[in-house]
C-alpha cells in the first residue's frame, strides 16, 4: 500500500466518530461529515424562525451561514440601495470619476484595456456601454492569452496611444503593471486603473487607481470583483456629471439595467456572495430575465437556456462560454458580445463562443486525464506536498486554469498547472501556469512573494486563484519555495477535510416547496454555499454511467419513496465506484444538493450527489 493511500485510511482513526454527522469519518471522497450549524447557533436559528415568521429549516440554514437576527430582512432581500456604500469611500474614486467625466464632456477617445476572462469582458462592456450612452468614442482591447498574457503590455499601450486614445482605462488588471503604465504617462496619456486584484506596496504612477484591495484602501469592499468596482465608478461618474449640470436634454444612463453584466462577473469570478455582491447578483438576475442585453440574450439562446437564469447558469452555462473565446479563440469575443446592440452580430458571436466551448471541453478532458495521473504519482511519492505542480508542453495554455480547479477539487490542496513552450528562436522554455487553492491557503500572496524573490517572470492573483509565468530552469526552485512558503498547511488541511451538511431528509421531503423555501436564502455561491442534505441509509437503485464522466441513479428510502440523483464527474472516481458497487439495493449515506430539473420541458426535483459513505465502514 502506498504511503498516501495509507494516510487516507488512517484518517478514519484520527477523527472522533461522535463529532461526525451520521458517524461518517471517511466518505468516498475522504471527507468527515459535520453539521453546518455550530451548536452555539442553534438557539439563534430558533430565534430567527420565531421573530421573522420563517420555517425552522430556513432559520437553521440562515443561522449556519452566520446571518444575525437583525440582518435577516436584508439577507433575504438584498438591495442596491441598502448595501451599496458611498463610492467615494474607495481610495482614488473621486479622481477616477472626475477624469472620466472630463473625457465625456470633452468627447475624448477612450481605450478600454480588459482582462480576457468573464470579469474582464463584463467590466470592459460596462465601460463601453456607459461611454456609448454619452456618445463618447471608445475601443476595447483584450490581450491574447497565448501571445500577450495577462495585463497591460508595452506594445498594446503604444498601439492604443498611436490610435489616438486620450485616456486609457484598465479593468480587472493594471494594479501591478508599474513599468508598462509608466510609459503611457511619459507620452502624456492619463490612465485610470479599475481593479480588484491583490496589490503590492508600490503602485503604478497613474491618474487614479481604484482597487478596494490596495493596501491604503479602508472601504471594506475587497470582496467585489472588477465589474462590481466598475459599477461603483460609473455611479460616481454620473454623480460628478450631475454635479456639473451636464445632463440637460440627454437622458441619464440607467445603470441598474446593466446589473446583469455585474451579476455574471460576480458569479463567474467566484468572489464571496456577501454584502453588495448579494445585491448585485439578486438584482442582476432580475434584469437578465428581462433579456434586454442583446448579447446575453443571444448567448442564452445558443446555450439552449430556456428557463429563467439562476446563479448556477451564470457560473456553469454562460460564464464558460464567455471564457471560451479567451481560452482557445479570439479573446475579445466576450467583450464584443456583451457590448453590442446589433442582433445579427450578437447571434453570430454567440454561436462561435458556443462552438469554442465544445472544443474547449475536448481539449480540457485530454489534458485533465494526463494531469491527474501525474498528480497521483507525485502524491504517492510525496504525500505531504504543499502544492501539486504538474506541467506539459502538450497542454493548451487556455485550459490550465480549468485543470488546476479539477486537481484542487480532487486532491483538496493547492495546485499549479503549467503549459510549457519554447520562446521563439531563443530556445528558452517558459511556462504559463494557473493556480487554484483551498480555503485557508492564500496562493495569491505566495505567488507575489515568488515574484519578489525573482523566481517568476510575472505573477499575481487572489487568495484562491492566481497565475504565473516561469522559466523552466526555475521550476524546481519554485516548487521548493512554495513548500517553504506554505509549510505543509495545505496537506494538513486536506487531512482534516470536512463536508458540512445542513440536515437529513427523505425523498418524500424533497419537493418543489422545499426548493423554493431554500431558494429564499440565495443566491448561492462562494461564501454562501448551497444547502447540502444527507439521505441516510438509502438504497441505491439503477446506477449507471451517463456520458463519459457521470453516474445516474435512484435513491430509495425504507418507505419506498424515491428520488432521482446524479453524480457529475464521478465515473471512475471513488464516489462513482461506490455508487456502482451499491447499485441493486445496498444502503448508503448520500449527500448532495437539491436541484429543480426542467430539461426537456419536465419539472422534477433531483439530487446532485456530492459524496457518499458506506454505513458499515464508519
Amino acid at each position: 500500500m502506498t504511503a498516501v493511500r495509507k494516510a487516507r485510511l488512517d484518517l478514519k482513526d484520527a477523527a472522533p466518530a461522535e463529532a461526525a454527522f451520521l458517524g461518517v469519518v471517511q466518505s468516498a471522497r475522504r471527507y468527515r461529515w459535520v453539521e453546518t450549524i455550530d451548536p452555539s447557533r442553534v438557539k439563534d436559528a430558533i430565534a430567527i424562525s420565531q421573530q421573522h415568521g420563517l420555517p425552522e429549516l430556513l432559520g437553521r440554514v440562515l443561522a449556519a451561514r452566520g446571518v444575525g437576527l437583525d440582518d435577516v430582512p436584508v439577507f433575504l432581500d438584498p438591495t442596491i440601495k441598502v448595501l451599496m456604500p458611498d463610492p467615494s469611500s474607495l481610495t482614488d474614486m473621486d479622481k477616477a470619476a472626475r477624469r472620466l467625466a472630463d473625457a465625456i464632456v470633452k468627447r475624448e477617445p477612450v481605450a478600454i484595456f480588459g482582462d480576457y476572462d468573464v470579469d474582464g469582458a463584463c467590466s470592459s462592456a460596462l465601460v463601453a456601454r456607459f461611454l456609448a450612452h454619452h456618445d463618447v468614442p471608445s475601443r476595447i482591447y483584450i490581450p491574447d492569452r497565448l501571445t500577450e498574457g495577462y495585463g497591460p503590455n508595452a506594445a498594446a499601450i503604444q498601439q492604443l496611444i498611436g490610435e489616438g486614445a486620450k485616456l486609457i482605462v484598465t479593468v480587472d488588471c493594471g494594479t501591478t503593471s508599474v513599468d508598462v503604465l509608466a510609459e503611457a504617462g511619459k507620452r502624456g496619456v492619463d490612465v485610470v486603473v479599475i481593479d480588484h486584484h491583490q496589490a503590492d506596496e508600490v503602485l503604478p504612477a497613474v491618474h487614479a487607481l481604484v482597487n478596494p484591495n490596495r493596501l491604503d484602501d479602508i472601504s471594506g469592499q475587497g470582496h467585489l470583483c472588477a465589474a462590481g468596482v466598475v459599477f461603483l465608478v460609473l455611479v460616481a461618474t454620473v454623480r460628478e456629471l450631475r454635479r456639473r449640470d451636464f445632463y440637460g436634454d440627454l437622458r441619464e444612463p440607467q445603470l441598474i439595467g446593466d446589473l446583469d453584466l455585474v451579476a455574471l462577473a460576480t458569479v463567474a469570478d467566484v468572489v464571496p456572495l456577501k454584502g453588495l455582491n448579494r445585491a448585485y447578483v439578486t438584482k442582476g438576475l432580475a434584469v437578465m430575465r428581462s433579456r434586454e442585453n442583446v448579447g446575453l440574450r443571444a448567448l442564452q439562446d445558443a446555450a439552449g437556456l430556456s428557463e429563467a437564469p439562476t446563479a448556477y447558469h451564470l457560473g456553469f452555462i454562460l460564464g464558460p462560454r464567455i471564457n471560451a473565446g479567451g481560452r482557445i479563440g479570439d479573446a475579445g469575443l466576450g467583450a464584443k458580445l456583451l457590448s453590442t446592440d446589433s442582433e445579427g452580430e450578437a447571434v453570430k458571436i454567440a454561436a462561435i463562443l458556443d462552438r469554442l466551448n465544445k472544443e474547449r471541453k475536448e481539449i480540457e478532458q485530454a489534458a485533465l486525464e494526463e494531469a491527474t495521473s501525474m498528480a497521483d504519482r507525485l502524491l504517492d511519492e510525496t504525500p505531504d506536498l504543499s502544492v501539486v505542480m504538474v506541467g506539459s508542453p502538450e497542454w493548451h495554455k487556455g485550459v490550465v486554469g480549468l485543470i488546476a480547479s479539477r486537481i484542487t477539487e480532487r486532491f483538496k490542496r493547492p495546485s499549479c498547472v503549467i503549459a510549457w513552450e519554447k520562446n521563439g528562436g531563443s530556445g528558452v522554455v517558459t511556462g504559463t501556469g494557473s493556480l487554484r487553492s483551498v480555503a485557508g491557503i492564500d496562493i495569491g500572496t505566495a505567488v507575489r512573494h515568488a515574484v519578489a524573490a525573482g523566481l517568476l517572470v510575472k505573477g499575481g492573483g487572489h487568495a484562491m486563484a492566481a497565475g504565473l509565468t516561469v522559466a523552466q530552469d526555475r521550476h524546481d526552485d519554485l516548487a521548493k519555495f512554495f513548500a517553504t512558503e506554505l509549510k505543509g498547511a495545505a496537506a494538513r488541511l486536506a487531512e482534516r477535510a470536512t463536508l458540512a451538511v445542513d440536515g437529513a431528509l427523505t425523498p418524500s421531503a424533497a419537493s418543489d416547496a422545499l426548493v423554493d423555501l431554500l431558494g429564499r436564502a440565495g443566491p448561492f455561491g462562494q461564501g454562501n454555499p448551497q444547502p447540502r442534505f444527507a439521505f441516510p441509509a438509502h438504497r441505491v437503485k439503477f446506477a449507471k454511467p451517463v456520458g463519459t464522466a457521470h453516474i445516474r441513479c435512484v435513491l430509495e428510502a425504507g418507505d419506498g419513496s424515491r428520488l432521482d440523483a446524479v453524480a457529475f464527474r464521478a465515473a471512475g472516481q471513488p464516489l462513482g465506484d461506490l455508487l456502482m458497487e451499491a447499485s441493486g439495493g445496498l444502503p448508503l449515506h448520500v449527500v448532495g444538493q437539491l436541484k429543480r430539473d426542467t430539461w426537456g420541458g419536465r419539472n422534477r426535483i433531483e439530487l446532485q450527489i456530492e459524496d457518499a459513505a458506506d454505513p458499515r465502514k464508519q
